[in-house]
């Protein structure tokens, strides 16, 4: 699982609606489809159900939902406490 999965999941958690979720973080709805489908095949488990009025938490959905809101604070206070890379390059 990676952030970006985590986001995913966060932002349809919030918003309830995948189209309107990937439209928020800026990705396609199949990509937001995808970046779930991978976290869901991850855990092991399902995160929402699906309908034609959107997405709901499932129960696992539910209990995983304060870890990934930790866990996405954490990545940004990192963010935030981490020096500005201006020219400086890395090795890969």
């Amino acid at each position: 699982m990676d952030e970006r999965e985590l986001r995913a999941f966060l932002s349809i958690a919030t918003i309830g609606r995948m189209d309107m979720a990937a439209k928020a973080l800026g990705y396609s709805q199949p990509a937001v489809s995808y970046q779930i489908k991978c976290l869901e095949q991850n855990l092991g488990y399902k995160l929402f159900t699906r309908d034609s009025t959107g997405a709901r938490l499932t129960r696992e959905g539910q209990m995983i939902l304060p870890s990934v809101r930790a866990a996405l604070m954490l990545f940004d206070g990192i963010r935030e406490a981490s020096p500005r890379r201006s020219a400086v390059a890395f090795p890969a």
